[in-house]
């Protein structure tokens, strides 16, 4: 599975971040950075948890 992040859609809210922080990683201004890697399967949840948590639905876990 992989983390793939709409930068022109995410405003900075930081709320996947707050719900996965080992996973996701913000930008000096709170925006979402993409993940350059398989997510590993102990934290298939967590990334879950942030993709639900994005209000703009700019993060996709497939």
């Amino acid at each position: 599975m992989k983390i793939t992040v709409d930068t022109s859609s995410c405003s900075g809210h930081a709320r996947c971040w707050a719900a996965a922080p080992g996973l996701f990683r913000l930008d000096d201004d709170g925006y979402a950075l993409p993940l350059d890697a398989e997510v590993p399967e102990d934290l298939l949840r967590a990334a879950r948890d942030g993709e639900s948590a994005c209000p703009e639905r700019a993060i996709t876990v497939e």
